[in-house]
């Protein structure tokens, strides 16, 4: 396990004590927080989703060219 996953891990972990104290302090949550609060702890596998800028025109066309690349090896090496 490299660094970045433990200290990722550790961060997750960070979070869910977090929202556990919060929890407990805030006292009788209602039952749309409790379960804010259980969505929240839960254990996230060490997978994140990270927000994707806009694609530009010549970024689009470089994976369209790449793409049309690949699939043509791949018919090729089918016809073998």
């Amino acid at each position: 396990m490299d660094l970045q996953q433990i200290i990722h891990q550790l961060r997750a972990e960070r979070d869910r004590i977090d929202s556990a104290i919060r929890a407990l302090e805030g006292g009788a949550l209602s039952a749309r927080g409790r379960r804010a609060v259980q969505n929240a702890s839960a254990p996230t596998n060490g997978r994140t989703r990270r927000k994707r800028g806009p694609m530009s025109a010549a970024a689009r066309k470089l994976i369209s060219e790449r793409m049309k690349k690949r699939w043509a090896e791949r018919k090729a090496a089918a016809k073998k």
